[in-house]
């Protein structure tokens, strides 16, 4: 079977099949990646440690931080102790809820609810009759890589910073 062959059937496997969990396998919430195809989780139970990805899945399921897992546990292992079975994706954490079988530590997190419901006290954006409103910018995406530096400018701001500029270059004349 080519590479490009078995991507596709894993790729397909993940995005179409829905699982339930074995009494030993657990749902668990990505935490971070620490790196070598190790991945940092924490139960519902708020226990942490490392799982290993399987080589059908690297290079053709990306993981990141936030992410829900189904993983299978590994008795030999210290610190990795389990090896990830199934990548859970927001149409499988809905039917996992749906059947009653998603851990109540994870219904309130951010990640597992829909948009609307994961911002309590924020008034959703009200359009009328199908236009956007524009200085609304609270649905945008921010870059959390880029420190926030709060550089707006304001119209008497660019005033005086052009009078400054322009006093500097009489006194260089």
């Amino acid at each position: 079977m080519s590479q490009a062959t078995k991507r596709k059937h894993v790729v397909k496997e993940v995005l179409e099949e829905y699982v339930v969990p074995s009494p030993q396998q657990q749902i668990v919430r990505v935490l971070g990646t620490p790196g070598n195809n190790l991945h940092e989780v924490e139960t519902a139970e708020g226990t942490r440690f490392l799982v290993s990805m399987p080589t059908k899945f690297r290079k053709n399921i990306w993981i990141k931080r936030g992410d829900f897992l189904l993983v299978d546990p590994i008795e030999e292992g210290e610190k990795v102790k389990a090896e990830i079975n199934f990548v859970l994706y927001k149409d499988h954490v809905r039917y996992l809820k749906k059947e009653g079988l998603w851990p109540e530590a994870f219904s309130n997190t951010p990640e597992s609810q829909p948009r609307s419901e994961a911002r309590e006290g924020e008034q959703p954006a009200v359009c009328s009759s199908g236009e956007e409103d524009s200085d609304d910018d609270s649905d945008l995406f921010v870059n959390t890589n880029r420190p926030c530096y709060g550089c707006t400018e304001s119209e008497e701001d660019s005033e005086e910073a052009a009078a400054v500029t322009s006093d500097q270059d009489e006194e260089d004349k």
